[in-house]
């Protein structure tokens, strides 16, 4: 069956795009397919530095016939409405064959049914690829002649589209307006050939292909592998094999192997060595100075240590097999280490705490304050959080707290950012720190997503804590919240790093009172716009006095957080809500309440109390709002008549009792022990009592003891937030 080739040829696309705008030409054109009816068996697309291309094959050479359609007035409509609506559909009278009566829910109405004869397919596509290309979406793209209107990521230079083995006849237009077609200043339209070029120095003629096979083939001999898994493969072969052949292991980084792949149309892989003068600056900044500027690899030795080589993909082949090739690079190497040795020497030079002050010019939020005034949050806040965190010195944790952002004005930061943080542990190291300080220099900012590990000695946690909290309250209180997709402060990352954080140490803290400690630090600055963010419940602004905030908000944020957390071990949401609820907000009690309240609920008894509870709680809401509001609260055991009455009171007192010291103890599977004996009275109950006697004291009495199954229950979790 006939087989769809396009390719968009342009100047060099940045790879982080490419793989998104392959993904999304494909979407484009396969979904113009559907719409049109047109099925196919297969589509794939490829991207390369200069060219995305889509291969579409098993596609009809015509579409199916088909039915047109339309609605005209009901036929009681005035003459002119009707008359306008054979003009329309460019029948004589309401007698043609194609005009037809239907009945809807809104009366009798005209239609015009007719049939649709097939069409060529490559007629359709001339619309379905011109569609395409103009709702192409690129996170940065650009225009390059006047008056044009379409934009791209680079400029286009050419269009290759075939169907069936012919060339499509399309003219991609990219200027739209009148005066360019009164007064066209340069060439505006792409005409589509069946030719495209290879390889930009290595093949750059031109060449005809006939097919997807023949293309793929074509490109291959004229130096494009176009594959970009196939590319990547090809790279990391022969980079391991590089090191491999010098006793070598190369430090492979699955993004970096990915982007330098997107870098290149011909892999050609080299190694080059670096001067022995650097050698003695850490290893983390040789690897991101190589690897954030220059693309490169960095290797090891056989003892796991620095080795002076480093791996790079050209996107050339040389006669002298590489060599100028590999001294060009060497040689810029060489001065953007240079750059790095000069920031390693001169920042030992000087000890973090002389650099605090800086940070009073370093804005964390203009709403905020600065960097150090966030660290004079910290540091109480971190020095508070010890209580709950076993291991924790206090003058230890305050002494990282306040040096863990000082390196955020050092020279080599300023030059490698992604450095924040390590080299501070290494500065820290340089003036004679303790070693837990500097460690918690360097782990503060983690965990900072699903896959970083998490902090575990115990001045690491309660530094990333404190940080974490600090930014998640201070935004909190200007208003500054994710919005559905969009979290501009990460602070959806912050809320998992502290919920991590607090799950796996095992850490008993309120989170409420932390929010308050929270508050009150920053109640200690002179910050007008956090103050009237942190007013308290009765809006009166809050004082660095206060000793509960409360902010639902942030606990349901924290919430839902969870839930996310927690999706991929199979917790479900429903039950999280039923605990939240509670307000109860010490995460380990939660997930212990969860855990025990899931395993309950699996049960023949849970699964039946839940049922028994929605029953009570719906009979006592709708019987409640039948009687205007009246709330059936008190229990006068003297009115009892059925002996299933009395058992159930006498039940839910034991139940009431023994959760006084099993949901304060945290024993949270003897308290669904203790729920599990209520289901045979509330059964019995439920079996032989009549609730809506004809006695109203009686009505209201049993109304009531409906009431306090729910109150009972609800101590354990929130019955009514649970699905099923």
């Amino acid at each position: 069956m006939p087989e769809l080739l396009l390719e968009i040829l342009s100047e060099e696309i940045p790879a982080r795009m490419q793989k998104r705008a392959a993904e999304d030409l494909q979407r484009l054109v396969c979904d113009g397919l559907q719409k049109a009816g047109l099925e196919y068996d297969s589509a794939a697309a490829f991207a390369t530095p200069r060219r995305l291309t889509l291969v579409v094959t098993g596609l009809p050479e015509k579409t199916k016939a088909g039915k047109a359609e339309q609605k005209g007035p009901r036929i009681d409509s005035p003459v002119q409405a009707i008359e306008g609506f054979l003009r329309n559909v460019g029948r004589p009278n309401v007698e043609h064959e194609h005009i037809k009566i239907r009945e809807t829910k809104k009366g009798e109405f005209y239609f015009f049914e007719a049939p649709t004869a097939p069409k060529q397919t490559s007629q359709e596509l001339l619309s379905i690829l011109t569609n395409a290309l103009d709702s192409m979406s690129w996170p940065k793209s650009m225009r390059w002649k006047k008056d044009q209107t379409q934009t791209w990521v680079r400029p286009l230079h050419g269009i290759l589209a075939i169907f069936d083995g012919e060339t499509l006849p399309l003219d991609y237009d990219l200027i739209h307006t009148s005066e360019a077609v009164t007064n066209p200043s340069t060439e505006t339209t792409i005409e589509a050939t069946n030719s495209t070029i290879g390889h930009r120095f290595l093949s750059p003629e031109s060449f005809t292909v006939k097919d997807f096979a023949d293309y793929k083939a074509k490109l291959l001999d004229a130096k494009v592998m176009l594959d970009a898994d196939e590319r990547c493969t090809f790279i990391q072969k022969k980079v391991i094999k590089f090191a491999k052949d010098e006793g070598l292991t190369v430090r492979l980084d699955s993004g970096l192997l990915d982007e330098v792949a997107g870098l290149v149309e011909w892999p050609v892989v080299l190694m080059g060595k670096i001067d022995s003068e650097f050698m003695d600056v850490p290893f983390e900044v040789l690897n991101a100075a190589m690897r954030g500027h220059q693309k490169y690899f960095s290797c090891m030795d056989a003892d796991g240590n620095p080795a002076a080589h480093f791996i790079f993909v050209s996107n050339m082949e040389a006669d002298d097999g590489g060599a100028a090739i590999i001294a060009g690079n060497e040689r810029v190497l060489r001065a953007r280490l240079s750059d790095t040795k000069f920031f390693w020497d001169q920042d030992r030079k000087q000890g973090l705490e002389s650099r605090l002050p800086k940070l009073a010019g370093v804005v964390f939020h203009a709403k905020l304050g600065s960097v150090l005034e966030k660290v004079e949050r910290m540091t109480a806040l971190a020095g508070a959080l010890c209580a709950h965190i076993p291991g924790a010195d206090v003058e230890t944790v305050e002494r990282a707290a306040k040096l863990c952002k000082a390196d955020l004005v050092t020279g080599m930061v300023g030059e490698l950012p992604e450095l924040q943080g390590l080299m501070g542990q290494y500065y820290a190291r340089e003036t004679g720190e303790d070693e837990s300080v500097a460690f918690a220099i360097a782990e503060h900012y983690s965990p900072a997503g699903p896959g970083d590990a998490c902090p575990e000695a115990p001045t690491s946690v309660a530094v990333a804590l404190a940080d974490k909290i600090d930014t998640l309250v201070g935004f909190w209180a200007i208003d500054e919240k994710p919005t559905g997709s969009k979290d501009p402060f990460a602070l959806r990352r912050a809320a998992l790093g502290v919920i991590r954080l607090i799950i796996e140490n095992n850490l008993r803290l309120s989170l409420s009172k932390v929010f308050a400690e929270t508050v009150a630090e920053y109640m200690t600055q002179d910050n007008a716009s956090v103050q009237a963010g942190m007013a308290a419940d009765d809006d009166t602004v809050a004082t660095a006095g206060l000793d509960a905030w409360h902010m639902p908000s942030l606990l349901a944020f924290f919430a839902d957080r969870l839930k996310v957390h927690l999706k991929e071990k199979g917790v479900r949401h429903d039950l999280i809500d039923a605990v939240f609820a509670l307000g109860e907000d010490d995460l380990v009690r939660v997930l212990a309440r969860v855990d025990a309240l899931g395993t309950f609920l699996e049960t023949d008894d849970g699964a039946n109390l839940l049922v028994a509870y929605k029953r009570a709680a719906n009979i006592v809401r709708i019987e409640e709002k039948n009687d205007e509001g009246v709330e059936y609260r008190e229990v006068r055991r003297e009115l009892f008549e059925e002996d299933e009455e009395d058992t159930l009171w006498q039940n839910l007192h034991a139940v009431q009792d023994s959760f006084e010291v099993s949901l304060k103890e945290g024993l949270f599977t003897e308290s669904m022990a203790g729920l599990a004996q209520l289901r045979p009275p509330i059964d019995a109950f439920f079996d032989k009592v009549t609730v809506n006697s004809d006695k109203p004291e009686l009505r209201a009495n049993r109304l009531a003891l409906l009431r306090a199954i729910v109150v009972v229950m609800n101590q354990v979790a929130d019955f009514s937030k649970i699905e099923g």
